[in-house]
């Protein structure tokens, strides 16, 4: 059997934002997924702009609107809701990771001793970033597709640069307001996530029926050991006579 879901213990009305329900879900129309994909991608999109566009701490530290590759994200965390990748273990982490690789790669290359120097390496520094994200999200088990953009965007983008390691905090916020955005929209007709932090362990398969004993096959039929008595008696009888 499969472990209990921790977010059972919760009341109702809080566990069903959180994604958990007590049996499995009626099949939604096409024309439902259509419509709660438009409405969660449009009010994730729209959310994370307000935030970054309006804010005046964002905007006096000149934070891009948006990170390009949450564009992406929204086709998994609004349109795939069901998709392994689009899990909130995978949007969070694997942002964050690739951020990370991006911005520490990108660091590096600004070592070199000029700007121009570093300008005619920069194809190579957003190479390396999406390249060794990738990798990193395989070890830790976060693969997110669009994460390897934001790997790449720390080291092409002029304006993601410009704020360094303000990279960081930046991604954490983004994915958390996409996150926050789906959990709304997606469960009022849908459910997400699947899975926080691991995907749930398949049932363990049901123990199949011993087999009978070679003697008790069927009543009334003799086993190997009787048929084999019987013949060695017939054969000393046929030669005492």
């Amino acid at each position: 059997m499969s472990a209990p879901n921790r977010l059972a213990r919760l009341p109702p009305y809080i566990s069903r934002w959180l994604g958990y329900r007590s049996g499995p879900l009626p099949k939604r129309s096409d024309y439902i997924v259509y419509l709660w994909s438009f409405i969660g991608a449009f009010a994730g999109i729209s959310v994370i702009q307000a935030v970054f566009e309006q804010a005046h701490y964002f905007v006096e530290r000149n934070v891009p609107s948006i990170v390009a590759s949450y564009g992406a994200s929204a086709v998994l965390i609004y349109g795939a809701v069901d998709a392994p990748l689009a899990q909130p273990r995978m949007l969070v982490w694997g942002h964050f990771i690739g951020a990370l690789i991006g911005v520490c790669i990108t660091k590096l290359f600004h070592l070199l001793p000029t700007e121009e120097r570093f300008q005619s390496l920069v194809w190579l520094a957003g190479s390396l970033s999406c390249a060794t994200s990738i990798v990193a999200m395989q070890i830790t088990g976060t693969t997110h597709p669009p994460a390897g953009a934001t790997a790449l965007l720390a080291a092409v983008n002029a304006d993601i640069r410009a704020i360094g390691w303000y990279y960081l905090p930046v991604v954490l916020l983004s994915s958390a307001l996409a996150l926050a955005v789906a959990l709304l929209t997606n469960n009022i007709q849908r459910r997400y996530p699947v899975f926080w932090i691991a995907p749930p362990s398949p049932p363990a398969p049901a123990k199949a029926a011993p087999n009978p004993s070679p003697a008790t096959t069927a009543a009334g039929t003799p086993d190997n050991a009787t048929l084999s008595g019987e013949k060695t008696a017939g054969s000393a009888a046929v030669s005492a006579v």
